[in-house]
Parts: structure tokens; C-alpha cells; sequence
């Protein structure tokens, strides 16, 4: 075994594509040789890589493939050799091409008699010999949607080539890529260290990098960084704002990352601190630094690729890119709140937000209207639901969400503040966005999830009645992630809501105001035709209905997005698939029957008694007489019958009210009580008797059974 060591140096490759990069490159050298059968000592092995370098370090690597064996089948003895023995022309045809004489094949068997096969073994060729191809597979594979060509080869990359490392142990490998022929000369910071390297064995790869300041390692990088910013926040006299995503940017733009603490006018703090952060973290890629509060300072901090040796001039560079862009948020936050969020609304009637569903006033009206029928229901206060939702959208007509499209909402929030609505109403504005990523929590007030569910809904019924449904990747409307939203609301916030009266509510809204708009035209139409003198009979007010087909399709739209959700959490696909069958009206309800069928599936007795009620299902099915809704105690015979009977007359008194207040595990917990009398029943009785009202009877007390042990959910999905 001998380390591997294989880098690709590049001009800057992109920022977002370069850890994918980098893992695929690294996957692909791995599977490669696993193909040829290479024995590889991983260890603690990961990519490796910098803006200008992708890297393979393999701590061992075989020198050579095992020893290769081969098979390959030949005729069948009866096609093989003549009726003396001797071979035909097929067999010698295949011992030519094997390269031997007949007589040195072995013979096989296998179900359709004996054949002749010719076996060989053969030395494992050399690894250095095979990695021009385990480095030419490694990138075919790499994903590059649009790779860059230069000078005029036919080939091309992410980014131009410029260098190529490729060492087994101390030597170099015979390989090229991309024009470039290998060797162990690498390169070092751009500018620190620009002159090559050699790389003496692959283990010193990563030292002597960074001894020519380059950190290779994604990790070790990515850490200085975080101790840098810290460092340099603390001196400042805050902490530091530290965003994932830009923190994984920031690092795949340097090779040698320095902290650079900088400052912007104390001015620009009376711009809401979202902008500015999004300014910071977005545009420039800057770490801003907060107070104690968690209130945004005047202080950030830069990342340089570069030890400088004047930092001052790199500090007046970055604070003098990001001035003018928060002077421009400064003046579009400043002529909003002249303009003020109320008249901002104005003009959403002339913008469309759905050609076959109007303007976005009329969906703020529709909102509006569902924001008040949820708010009732959840005990909130119905006027500020409304007031909160026509105000929802009119920051989408300010200076500031035309420049910063993430902040709607939150802009609104602000707006509000300023013009002097109610806390809770201004706070709604805002929250009514969440979730607004998959990770993201749900509204936080109350008037904030009342308006989250009804703009999702209203959302969710357009988006189906203007035929929007998701097909594919395709989901212009984002109607999978509203789907979700709305579920996560309703049941993360315990609001035991109808669901079904609630979309048919969204639903009949569109639907009424594209017949009024129908209605608007044809009496337009009509005014028209008046004026040029044709007669017109009298125009019918159409009135907009929605039918319980569609209603059921949003539904199990929802139901289906919630699949997936329940699947992160670790519920088995059997607890949801019985839940889901019973199709609860409330999504809350829904949550309460799956933790119950989950505690359930733990009792002893689940899997037989799920068993009884899938048995019991498929006899109800085959029944070819009619079923009484209940059983006669006369006609009850057998001693088993006569105990499952009495057991379930039990279990109807002491799980209703459990059942009718959702209290679902002390209900399975009472029916999981059943076995016994239910094996004893299926064990001693003939329910298919000779006697047509026996017959019956005994159907009658199954079915009572099967629907209490399906009260819950359908248990038998609980049995393999």
C-alpha cells in the first residue's frame, strides 16, 4: 500500500459549485478504483480543496490489482462434439478465440446439461498503469452543466487547467488531463507564494501547502475563519453574525483567509437591520457584528485573502463597496415611510398576481376574509386578522422590496411599526411568511399563524383552480412548500381545524369572484350591444360553487406533503398510511391519531389484533348477505361468540369517551384488551354458518368489532 495523492489546479473555480465539485471528484477516484478491484486504506480520507485546487489524498492505496480470474462459457457438449467425440466447429471456433487447444477447456454444469468453459488467471495489473483511466472516469463523472473551454481543444472544465499532481508513494504517475501532463509540482498562494512546489511524497502534501499559505483542508480553513471573525468581533466589542450559508461561501473564496475589522456610519442603524445583514452576508460576503442584545452594530468584518501589509487600505476598500449600497437602502426606507404602508396598498389592484385569479388586492381580499373565519375559530381577534392581512402585501408596492426581494414582510413589519398599528398586527405582517424555508419555525403569535394558514390556503385553492397543480420538478406556485406550511401551522400550533370546510371556504372565494368577473364582462358586453341597438335579455348573477371532488384533491395534496414530513421524523410509512385512510378533517387530529397508533404498534397484542382486523376486513368483503347494524343476543350460541360480544359491548362503553375526546391512546390501549376474546373467537367459531341469520349475526358482531378497532386508524396496515 502507498498513499495516492491526485490535484487538479485551476484558475478560481465557482464559489457555490465547489464543495459538490470537489466530493464528486473524490468520489469518483474511489469508485474507479473499487472497479478495477484497487484495495484502498481510506482512513479519515475526505476531499480536499481551495478556490483553485480539487485534491484526492488517499492515506494507501494497493500497488497493484489482485490476481484477475476470468470464466467464459462455451457449447453445450452435444453442440460441442460429433456422435464419435470429436470437436465440432463451434467448439474449436471457441477454443481459438480463447487461445488454446480444445482439449485444455473444463467442463461445467448447469441446469441445462454440461458445457465446455475456459478459465484463466492472469497477474493484476500495475495501479500507476491503471490510473489514467481512474482519473479520466473520475472526471467524465463530475457534474458540470456548463463547463468552460479555452484556447482550441475540443475538451473542457469548470475552469481552465493549469497544473496536475498525480503520486503514488514517491512516484509520479504517467497520466495527463485536460492537455496537462502530471508531475508533483503544485502551487501555492497566488500571491504569497506563487512560484511551484514540489511534492516530495503525497503525505506532505497538505503541510507543504500550507507552509505556502494555502489551506487545502475545507475544514481546517473553514474553522480559522470562525476564530478569525470571533477574534476580531470581540476586539470590536461585539459577537459575530455567523450565517452557514456564508460562512461556506467565505470559504470556498480563500486560501489563506485574514480577519479585517471594519466600520459604517451609525446612520445607516436606522435602516431595519435585515437589509443591512442582507447587504452584508449576500452582496459582500462581510460578517456583521452584533451587541450584546443581539442588536446589529456598526461593525463588521471582512475576510481577506491575504496577509496584508497594510490592512487599513483593504478596511477603507470594503467599507467603501458597502456604503453605497446601504445609503440606497437608506433612501428607499426613508421615501417609504413618507409614502406610508396603508396607501402602499393602492396599487396591487393594477398588479396581477394570477391572470385567471386577478389582481393581488383581490387575493389580499380573499385572505382577508379566510383570516377572519380562522381567527374566530381559534379565538383570536377577527378585526385585526383582517387589518393585519390588508395590510400583508402592500410593503410588495415599497422602494425597499423592489431592491431587497427577501425582506417582504418583514419591510411591512417596520412600515407598520411606523404608521402606528397594533404590535400584534405589525408582528402578523411579518410572521405570516413562515416557515419560509424547510428549517424554518412556524409563526410565533397567534394573529401570525392565523394569517400564515390563510394565505397559504387562499394560495393552495388558486393555485388548483387556475390549474397550477405541481407536475415533475414544475411548481411555479411553490404549491408543494405552501402545502406544507400549512400543515406545519396547523398542527405544530394545535389547531384542531376542519380542513376540508376550510379549503371548500378558500375555494368558493375564487370561485364567486371569477363568476362576478364573468358576470362583469357579460354585462359589459351587454351595455355594448344596447348602445348599437340589439336587443339583450337579462343578465343572471352566476353564483360560484366548489365541489367536494375538488375540495378532496387539495386534500390529499396536503396529506401527501405531510407523507414526507412524518418520513423525517421517523414514523413508519404503515402508522401513516393507516391514519391517512380514515382521512381525518383536521390535521391536528391527524398528528393525535399517529403519536396514538405509534404507541399502540409497541403493545404485544398490536400485530395480532391488526392481523384480526385486516382478516376481519376481507370477510366483511366477501359477505354475500346482508349485514344488521347490529347483533341479536338471541341468535349467539357459542360460548366464544357470546365473550367477544359481551368484550365488545364493553369496549363501546369504555372507549367513547375517550374516542369522542380525542383521547386516542387510551382508546387503542382499551381495544388492545380484545385479543384474547378475538382469538378465542376465530379459533372455536364457524363465522360462515350454514344458517343464514347465524350468519348474519356473526357478521354483525365482526363488523361492530372492525369498526371500533378501526376508530382510531386502520390498524391492519400494521400487519405484514
Amino acid at each position: 500500500m502507498q498513499p495516492l495523492l491526485i490535484e487538479l489546479g485551476t484558475e478560481e473555480l465557482p464559489v457555490k459549485a465547489l464543495p459538490g465539485l470537489a466530493q464528486a471528484f473524490f468520489d469518483g477516484v474511489l469508485a474507479a478504483l473499487d472497479k478495477r478491484g484497487i484495495a484502498v486504506e481510506r482512513g479519515d480520507a475526505k476531499p480536499l480543496y481551495s478556490p483553485r485546487r480539487l485534491a484526492v489524498l488517499l492515506p494507501g492505496v494497493a500497488t497493484e490489482q489482485p490476481e484477475q480470474t476470468s470464466e467464459v462459457l462455451g457449447p453445450y457438449l452435444n453442440i460441442a462434439l460429433d456422435g464419435s467425440g470429436a470437436p465440432t466447429k463451434a467448439l474449436e471456433g471457441f477454443a481459438a478465440k480463447a487461445g488454446v487447444e480444445w482439449t485444455a477447456l473444463e467442463k461445467t454444469r448447469d441446469a441445462k446439461g454440461e458445457r465446455f468453459v475456459h478459465r484463466a488467471t492472469k497477474p493484476g495489473a500495475r495501479t500507476l498503469d491503471l490510473l489514467q483511466a481512474v482519473l479520466d472516469e473520475a472526471l467524465a463523472g463530475m457534474p458540470i452543466p456548463k463547463p468552460m473551454r479555452w484556447g482550441d481543444h475540443a475538451y473542457g472544465f469548470a475552469r481552465p487547467l493549469h497544473w496536475l499532481v498525480a503520486l503514488l508513494g514517491d512516484d509520479v504517475a504517467n497520466v495527463e488531463a485536460l492537455g496537462i501532463r502530471a508531475g508533483r509540482e503544485t502551487r501555492g498562494h497566488r500571491f504569497h507564494h506563487p512560484e511551484s512546489i514540489a511534492i516530495a511524497r503525497p503525505q506532505e502534501y497538505v503541510e507543504t501547502l500550507r507552509g505556502a499559505k494555502v489551506l487545502v483542508d475545507a475544514d481546517e480553513r473553514r474553522a480559522r475563519i470562525v476564530d478569525e471573525v470571533e477574534r476580531a468581533a470581540k476586539a470590536a466589542g461585539g459577537s459575530p453574525r455567523i450565517d452557514e450559508g456564508n460562512l461556506e461561501q467565505v470559504n470556498c473564496l480563500n486560501e489563506w483567509p485574514v480577519a479585517v475589522a471594519c466600520a459604517f456610519e451609525r446612520d445607516f442603524l436606522a435602516v431595519p437591520q435585515e437589509a443591512l445583514v442582507e447587504t452584508m452576508e449576500a452582496n459582500q460576503k462581510f460578517f456583521p457584528v452584533l451587541d450584546a442584545q443581539g442588536r446589529l452594530t456598526e461593525r463588521f468584518i471582512g475576510i481577506a485573502n491575504i496577509e496584508s501589509k497594510d490592512a487599513s487600505e483593504i478596511r477603507k476598500g470594503y467599507e467603501r463597496v458597502i456604503r453605497p449600497r446601504f445609503a440606497d437602502a437608506k433612501f428607499f426606507f426613508d421615501e417609504d415611510l413618507k409614502q406610508g404602508l396603508a396607501s402602499m396598498g393602492d396599487g396591487l389592484k393594477t398588479v396581477t398576481y394570477q391572470a385567471k385569479l386577478g389582481s393581488v388586492a383581490d387575493k389580499v381580499a380573499r385572505v382577508a376574509g379566510l383570516a377572519e373565519i380562522i381567527a374566530t375559530q381559534v379565538g383570536a381577534d377577527a378585526a385585526m386578522a383582517r387589518r393585519a392581512a390588508e395590510l400583508a402585501k402592500n410593503d410588495l408596492q415599497s422602494r425597499m422590496v423592489n431592491e431587497f426581494p427577501e425582506l417582504q414582510g418583514i419591510a411591512g413589519r417596520y412600515y407598520a411599526q411606523r404608521a402606528g398599528e397594533p404590535d400584534d398586527v405589525a408582528l402578523a405582517i411579518d410572521e405570516a411568511y413562515r416557515p419560509r424555508f424547510a428549517a424554518d419555525d412556524i409563526a410565533a403569535s397567534t394573529l401570525g399563524k392565523v394569517l400564515a394558514i390563510a394565505e397559504r390556503l387562499d394560495t393552495l385553492a388558486g393555485g388548483f383552480a387556475a390549474g397550477l397543480k405541481p407536475t415533475g420538478n414544475k411548481d411555479p406556485f411553490a404549491l408543494r412548500r405552501n402545502a406544507l406550511g400549512l400543515a406545519r401551522t396547523i398542527i405544530e400550533s394545535g389547531y384542531d381545524l376542519n380542513i376540508h370546510n376550510l379549503v371548500g371556504q378558500a375555494q368558493d372565494q375564487i370561485a364567486t369572484n371569477k363568476t362576478f368577473d364573468e358576470f362583469n364582462k357579460r354585462a359589459l358586453a351587454a351595455e355594448t350591444a344596447k348602445a348599437s341597438g340589439v336587443k339583450v335579455s337579462g343578465i343572471e348573477v352566476p353564483v360560484g360553487s366548489t365541489s367536494l371532488a375538488e375540495v378532496n384533491e387539495v386534500y390529499d395534496f396536503i396529506l401527501d406533503r405531510l407523507r414526507g414530513y412524518y418520513a423525517d421524523r421517523g414514523v413508519p410509512a404503515a402508522h401513516f398510511n393507516a391514519v391517512a385512510e380514515l382521512k381525518p378533517t383536521s390535521l391536528y387530529d391527524f398528528d393525535r391519531r399517529l403519536d396514538a397508533i405509534g404507541t399502540f404498534a409497541q403493545l404485544p397484542e398490536a400485530a395480532a389484533l391488526a392481523a384480526a382486523n385486516k382478516r376481519i376486513g376481507n370477510i366483511l368483503k366477501k359477505a354475500d348477505i346482508a349485514i344488521p347494524a347490529m347483533e341479536d343476543a338471541a341468535l349467539l350460541s357459542e360460548p366464544a361468540e357470546l365473550a367477544l360480544a359481551e368484550a365488545v359491548e364493553a369496549a363501546y362503553g369504555e372507549t367513547g369517551h375517550a374516542l369522542a375526546h380525542g383521547d386516542y391512546v387510551n382508546v387503542l390501549a382499551h381495544l388492545a384488551r380484545l385479543r384474547p376474546q378475538v382469538d378465542a373467537f376465530f379459533d372455536a367459531v364457524m363465522v360462515n354458518a350454514d344458517d343464514p341469520a347465524v350468519r348474519a349475526n356473526r357478521l354483525a358482531l365482526l363488523k361492530r368489532l372492525a369498526d371500533r378497532l378501526g376508530s382510531v386508524a386502520a390498524i391492519e396496515h400494521l400487519s405484514v
